[in-house]
């Protein structure tokens, strides 16, 4: 198959995020296996216009903040060049509506919508305007075949009114080989919970904050690693100085894959209270290396965590209940325990290659022209 793939950053953008690791994980391995992968994306500072990134040829366009409109007009130029057997378009930020602008076989891959939680993170005018790009999805997308990462995503698509017969699940990967544990790396010598990810308002790395101070002032001495770049930081600052919590806050910045390894596998509990996520990914990297993840009882940090088994699920915004969790598996090294082994046998029940084939098989049917929907 030759597929045209369009997001909008490619995996070596400095803003690059757990769904760039999604879409290169994937398409990276059918490039492998033979097919013809191309990425039409947004460029950056420093980066060539065509590349070549994990087999798939990446071409780049305008910048971030121009993909929007500059991004639509590449892709009619490079489909009419390349005549694809099927386009992908993976919406991760806002949609471009491609289908006014092919149509042939087409699949929309989704990691989640913002809907009302643009508000927590972006100015009314923006926020009101993401809201907006999303609301004529289900119309612009009706001939579209669907693919959403979780049931919580697929749930959502079918509230907004996307037909559930043409949405199929295809849950992402972990790659269980890196992810793992080191024999002889040990857990650091204090409780030490770790954030990896961007620093966004909507990921509220605040709830975390909040429950750190509440477990220094029953006495417990912890600490909050936290891994990660983004506008948000200077807030989270702001709250850990007004908690009385600056000196157990330690923001690392952006890390090497190397570097978040190490963290994985040192730290005593990964958390992640963000409002809504279309997985979350660091849970499952996590629960490779056998460490527990305290995740906000939401969206499809459902379904990357299993509660009471893989870790703990809190109540959204919840700090009092995340100080709670953090206790228990602080002061319990059984616990700690029996939600490792839980994580990692977890995680073993996940693989890319398996995400990259049922993928694969997907948009063999859409480019045929065959049955599109869920899966069997």
């Amino acid at each position: 198959m030759r597929v045209l793939a369009v997001n909008w950053q490619d995996r070596t953008n400095p803003q690059a995020g757990g769904a760039e690791v999604h879409l290169h994980e994937i398409f990276g391995r059918l490039a492998a296996r033979g097919h013809e992968v191309h990425l039409l994306c947004s460029g950056y500072p420093g980066a060539a216009a065509d590349a070549d990134v994990d087999g798939i040829r990446v071409h780049r366009v305008s910048s971030r903040y121009g993909f929007a409109l500059a991004g639509r007009a590449a892709f009619r130029t490079l489909a009419v060049r390349l005549r694809p057997d099927v386009v992908v378009e993976d919406v991760n930020k806002v949609p471009l509506y491609l289908p006014r602008d092919w149509p042939g076989p087409f699949v929309l891959l989704v990691p989640h919508l913002f809907g009302t939680t643009a508000f927590r993170e972006v100015t009314f005018p923006v926020a009101a305007a993401v809201w907006a790009s999303e609301r004529p999805m289900p119309r612009v997308y009706a001939g579209a075949a669907v693919e959403a990462i979780s049931h919580s995503t697929a749930g959502d698509l079918a509230a907004r009114g996307f037909r559930r017969e043409v949405i199929r699940v295809i849950y992402p990967g972990v790659d269980t080989r890196l992810y793992a544990p080191e024999p002889g790396v040990e857990r650091l010598s204090e409780p030490a919970f770790l954030y990896v990810g961007r620093l966004k308002r909507y990921k509220e790395v605040e709830t975390a904050i909040a429950a750190l101070a509440l477990l220094a002032g029953s006495g417990q001495r912890s600490r909050l690693l936290v891994a990660g770049s983004g506008d948000h930081r200077p807030a989270l600052e702001r709250a850990a100085r007004r908690a009385g919590v600056a000196a157990a806050v330690e923001f690392l910045g952006f890390v090497s894959e190397e570097r978040k390894l190490e963290l994985y596998r040192q730290s005593w509990a990964v958390v992640l209270p963000s409002r809504k996520e279309g997985w979350g990914i660091t849970n499952l990297e996590a629960a490779g290396c056998g460490t527990p993840a305290l995740a906000a009882d939401n969206s499809a940090l459902r379904e990357s965590v299993r509660d009471g088994e893989t870790g703990f699920l809190f109540p959204t915004g919840d700090a009092r209940a995340l100080a709670d969790a953090m206790g228990r598996l602080a002061g319990d090294a059984t616990l700690r325990e029996r939600l490792g082994r839980g994580a990692r046998a977890f995680a073993e029940s996940f693989s890319w290659e398996r995400t990259a084939q049922e993928t694969e098989s997907h948009l063999g049917v859409v480019a045929a022209g065959g049955p599109r929907g869920r899966e069997p």
